[in-house]
């Protein structure tokens, strides 16, 4: 089972420069066509598998959400890493982009997608209660929350909203 962090918790961005936020995934459109999209499917756990391997690719974490529609959270060391790692021959995303564009990409029975961004100190927060290391805190630093970072805009390094 997975330990559990009582209490509240937050990230710490401070100590980095930022991180990648990419969030990528399929849905699955006609069910009935596997024969259209299971190999979409199979080749981001072949991808996955890839960077396990090979953490100098950096990507520093990755959680999955299954359902019609999945997503997987990855957070990368930089866009540097992550544009080189799609662009490279060698690794497995630039030949499953092509296999996708040839066989599927026009019969509608599977869509893909993908949102990146940069998160910098100051311009993202996270709180976690009660929950394992999860998220940016995963990615970066987990760190208690305390008085000097209890508030949304003090971990935003926001000035505090007048009430």
């Amino acid at each position: 089972m997975t330990p559990i962090d009582r209490g509240r918790w937050t990230a710490n961005l401070d100590d980095h420069d930022g991180v990648v936020l990419f969030l990528i995934g399929m849905r699955i459109n006609k069910p009935w066509r596997i024969d259209q999209w299971v190999f979409v499917a199979a080749a981001m756990g072949g991808m996955l598998a890839y960077l396990a391997k090979h953490p100098e690719s950096g990507m520093i974490k990755a959680r999955n959400w299954f359902g019609r529609t999945t997503m997987q959270v990855a957070y990368w060391r930089s866009t540097d890493d992550l544009l080189r790692f799609a662009a490279d021959e060698d690794a497995p995303h630039r030949p499953a982009w092509r296999r996708f564009y040839q066989r599927v990409a026009r019969s509608s029975a599977v869509g893909i997608w993908h949102e990146t961004y940069v998160v910098r100190p100051g311009n993202a927060e996270a709180v976690y209660v009660n929950m394992p290391a999860f998220g940016l805190a995963e990615a970066t630093e987990k760190v208690r929350v305390s008085r000097h970072n209890s508030r949304a805009e003090q971990r935003l390094g926001a000035p505090a909203a007048e009430g």
